[in-house]
Order: structure tokens, then sequence, then C-alpha cells
């Protein structure tokens, strides 16, 4: 059998729905005026940053970065094997040419320069007696041959006699024979006398000439070894600023071992470097911006590196204003090589507003309100971005990044 239901009971019930209702009423309120709220976004004033659009040269650049380097830097290296003696400059002393800036113990090079010197005499003592021994072997050559001569005359005359003899029934056929074959023997024995003489003069030449090649070599050597020897005096050729010495005074350094070095700090250049991405970009004639804090000084490539290594490809650059006060060696610096240029075109100031995008965009300033345009963008540098359309000369374009209000059309700017 039913029941009715109590009365208090269905007003629980009721007031629970009606506050059911309430609340999902409000949340949907406040849903409402924070949508509103987002779409109606403003921005304090003081945190923007604008800039107006003129009319301009711009040049498109790509970054790099640079290294200061003393247009003129001598580097000193040892000649010869030997240890540091004395060091007589220390660095940063300004040097004049001829000035002494270390001194090297040669004592062993010296040693050895004087055994080649001994070396070198007895070579040339040598040449003399070998052209002796050849000059007496070509004397008695001759002299044997002389003698030959004499003793095929002698037997010419006896084939002579024994015809004569023959004749008057003094001598045989037999005696006839054996005296022209002895003439043949000795005529043959003559040719071979003669060929030997023919060699010796060209073999004495050859043997001489090898040997005097031997001395000629070993003359150059000892020269070399002077010269270095006169190098290992370790001074300045010309006028600059000592930048670098070893100070380590005993110890030992190898030929070709670096020493010191001496640069002229009133003129630099700069090595350059940049990704092997731009390589094609890169040549030699190309103007170039360099960033020194708020100063820019400008300059050209005169030489680009041929071969690329680790991806990067280095460049040297020739300042307009290489005597700047404000370079100093090894420091860092931007670099920006300029590859194109645009003149009389509209360009603002360049900064985080634009994103490198070639269509973008971007937010004008008109009053207490900021209104979102999209703008196609050409060159740009460091300094300024080109606009190829959506903006005006005279525009104030807000510079500061406003991408989190990139939804908006329009922002309110708070005073």
């Amino acid at each position: 059998m039913d029941r009715e239901v109590q009365a208090e009971y269905r007003t629980r019930q009721r007031n629970r729905r009606w506050l059911v209702a309430s609340g999902l009423l409000l949340a949907l309120i406040a849903g409402i005026y924070g949508v509103r709220s987002t779409l109606e976004s403003s921005i304090e004033g003081s945190r923007i940053r604008t800039a107006p659009v003129s009319v301009g040269d711009v040049e498109n650049t790509l970054t790099a970065t640079g290294e200061v380097i003393p247009a003129y830097e001598q580097i000193m290296t040892s000649p010869i094997r030997a240890s540091i003696k004395r060091v007589l400059l220390t660095t940063g002393t300004p040097v004049e040419p001829g000035k002494a800036i270390l001194e090297l113990d040669k004592s062993l090079t010296q040693i050895e320069y004087e055994k080649m010197q001994d070396q070198l005499e007895l070579k040339r003592n040598g040449i003399d007696q070998l052209r002796m021994k050849l000059n007496k072997n070509l004397y008695d050559a001759e002299i044997s041959d002389k003698i030959k001569s004499l003793n095929i005359n002698k037997l010419r005359a006896d084939i002579e006699d024994s015809r004569r003899l023959q004749k008057v029934g003094g001598g045989t056929r037999e005696d006839i024979t054996r005296a022209e074959n002895a003439l043949k023997i000795a005529e043959l024995e003559k040719q071979q006398l003669e060929n030997d003489l023919t060699y010796n003069r060209q073999s004495m030449g050859a043997s001489l000439r090898e040997t005097e090649l031997g001395a000629q070599i070993e003359s150059k050597n000892l020269k070399e070894l002077d010269h270095k020897l006169k190098r290992a005096d370790i001074v300045a050729d010309r006028k600059g600023v000592l930048t670098w010495v070893n100070e380590n005074i005993g110890s030992s350094v190898n030929e070709g071992e670096m020493l010191a070095k001496v640069a002229d700090l009133g003129s630099f250049r700069v090595d350059g470097s940049c990704s092997d991405i731009y390589a094609d970009q890169v040549k030699v004639g190309l103007p170039v911006i360099l960033k020194i804090n708020d100063t820019t000084l400008r300059g050209q490539i005169t030489q680009v590196k041929p071969a690329i290594s680790n991806g990067i490809v280095k460049f040297v650059i020739q300042l307009d204003n290489a005597e700047s006060t404000l370079l100093r060696p090894n420091m860092k610096v931007d670099v920006f090589v300029v590859t194109d240029r645009s003149t009389r075109t509209l360009r603002v100031a360049n900064g985080p507003a634009f994103t490198g995008k070639r269509k973008q965009y971007v937010y004008v300033r008109e009053g207490n309100k900021a209104y979102r345009r999209e703008v196609e963008i050409g060159r740009s540098n460091f300094d300024f971005v080109e606009i190829k359309s959506g903006l005006k000369e005279g525009d104030r374009v807000i510079l500061t990044d406003l991408n989190q209000y990139q939804h908006l059309e329009e922002i309110s700017i708070k005073p």
C-alpha cells in the first residue's frame, strides 16, 4: 500500500535542485566573464616599446663570429734543438728592431757545427787524394800506351828484316808469319790500352764529380747550420709589442718550437667564421659590419679560406678603421656579413616582435589601442627589418614580444 511522501522531504529535494541550478548558473556567468575579460585584454604602456615605420636603406646580413688579430704578428721559433738560457724581456714589453728577447744555450749545436767543419775538410782532402791517384793512373796508362807504340814499331821492323832475310835465303816463311802475328797481338793490346785510357779519363771526371758533389752537400749543410746558429739569437725584426714569450728557463726546446710572439698593436684585422650553410654566400669583397658593444665598425672580406673544417667556413676581414682604440688582441666580436641591400624602402627597428618569418602578425599602436596587422617581411639585419606590405610610413609598431596576445585583434593599452 503506497504512502504519501512527507512535505519536509519534498522541500529538501526542491531546495537541493535550486542550489545545483544556482551553482551552474554562477559558473556559467564566471566563464562568460572570464572569456570576455580575455577578449578585452589590456597591457600597461610602460611594458611595451614602439618604433616608427620610416623610409631608408636595409642591408640583409648573415650572422657570424670574429676574433680580433693583430694585422702583423711575428711568431719566433727555435731554429735548433737547445735549452732556454735567459729570458731578457717580459710579456707586454715594447720592442724595437734588433732587440734581443731571449738567449738560447747553443753549445751542443756549436759542437755539431765544428764536427761538420772537420768532416768537410776530410772530404776535401779526400778529393785531393783521389785526384792525385787518378792522375797517376792516367799517367801510367799513357806511358804504357807509348811503350806499346814503340813495341809495335819494333815489330814492324822485325817483319821487314824477316822478309829481307827470306829473299837472300837467310830466313823462312814461318819467321815472317811469327813476326806478323806478334805485330797483330801488339796492335790489339794497344787498342785495349787506348780504350782503357779513354775509360780512365771519363771515369776520373765522374769520380771526381761525385766526390765534389758530396763535398758541396756537406758545405751546404754546414752553411745551413751556420744560418740556424745565427738565427738562434732571438731578436725582434720590427717594432711591436711582445705578446708572449716562453719563460721556462732551462727547459729544452725542439727545432720549430714557438719561443715568442711580437705583434704590431697599432693595426688589427678580424678572422671571421660562420656555418657552412652560408658557404655559397660568403665571398671576397662583401661588406662586413662589426658590433663592439654599442659601436659598429665596417670592413670587407679580403680572403675566404678554401677548406671547410667541422662545418665552419673561415674568412679574413680587413677593417676600414684598423687602428680603432676599441680593438684588442683576441677580442671576440659579432660579425654581420652584408649579402644584399635595399634602398629607399619601408623599414622599422628590429626587435623581439619579429620572428624571422616572411609573413607574420605585429601590433600597431594608435593612441590607447594596439591593432593586429599582418605584414610581409623582406630583408633584415640587427638594426632594421624591411616591410614589404601591411604597414605605412609613420605607423608605430610595437617591438615588444606580444606572442601571448596573438589571438586578439586589438589590445587596450593602459596609461
